[in-house]
C-alpha cells in the first residue's frame, strides 16, 4: 500500500480585490492548483475570465475521475461554455498555472478563447510555445494570444515540490 501523500506546504493566496489584473486572476488559478494538491492530483489550476468576471475555475481531476482528459483547462472550458451558453468562448481569457499540453492547447483554439495566460513553460509537453506553438499553425481560423510567465516562480516552485515529494514517496 502506498504511503499517503504529504500535506501541501504552500498557503492559499488572498488576491487583492482592488486590482483585478493578470496577477490577480493567476493567483486564483494558483489557489485552484493548491486544491488539486490536497486531493493528490498534479497541482495545476485554471480560471476563465469574461468581461472581468470569473466564469469558470477548476483544477486537475485526472486521478479522482480516472479520466485522462480531466485537466484543469478542459474542466474550466466546459464550465465556461455552460456559463456563457455557447461553445464559442470569444472574449475570454484562460489563466492556468502551467503551459497547456497538446490536448488543452487544441481545446483553447477550438473553443475560441482569446488569450491564454500561463505561469510555467513546459518545454517537453507545452504546446503554446514550449515544445510547439500550436496556436501559430498558419491554417487556423482562430489565433489564440499567449502571455507566459505570470506568477512563474510560485507556479514552478509548487510543481517542483509536488514532484520531488512524489518521487520521494
Amino acid at each position: 500500500m502506498p504511503k499517503p501523500f504529504p500535506p501541501c506546504p504552500f498557503q492559499k493566496l488572498s488576491p487583492s480585490q482592488l486590482k483585478r489584473d493578470d496577477r490577480f486572476f493567476m493567483q486564483l488559478a494558483y489557489n485552484q492548483a493548491l486544491e488539486a494538491w490536497h486531493l493528490g492530483e498534479v497541482p495545476i489550476g485554471a480560471v476563465i475570465v469574461h468581461e472581468g468576471t470569473v466564469i469558470a475555475s477548476a483544477h486537475n481531476r485526472v486521478e479522482a475521475s480516472k479520466d485522462p482528459t480531466a485537466h484543469a483547462e478542459i474542466l474550466a472550458i466546459t464550465q465556461a461554455a455552460h456559463a456563457l451558453g455557447d461553445w464559442r468562448l470569444n472574449g475570454t481569457r484562460l489563466y492556468v498555472t502551467k503551459e497547456p499540453c497538446p490536448m488543452c492547447s487544441g481545446a483553447t483554439v477550438m473553443s475560441r478563447i482569446d488569450t491564454v495566460i500561463y505561469g510555467v513553460k513546459d518545454p517537453k509537453m507545452g504546446c503554446m510555445g514550449g515544445a510547439y506553438p500550436v496556436q501559430e499553425l498558419p491554417q487556423l481560423n482562430h489565433k489564440v494570444k499567449t502571455l507566459p510567465g505570470i506568477f512563474e516562480e510560485e507556479c514552478h516552485e509548487l510543481l517542483q515540490t509536488f514532484f520531488a515529494l512524489k518521487r520521494a514517496n
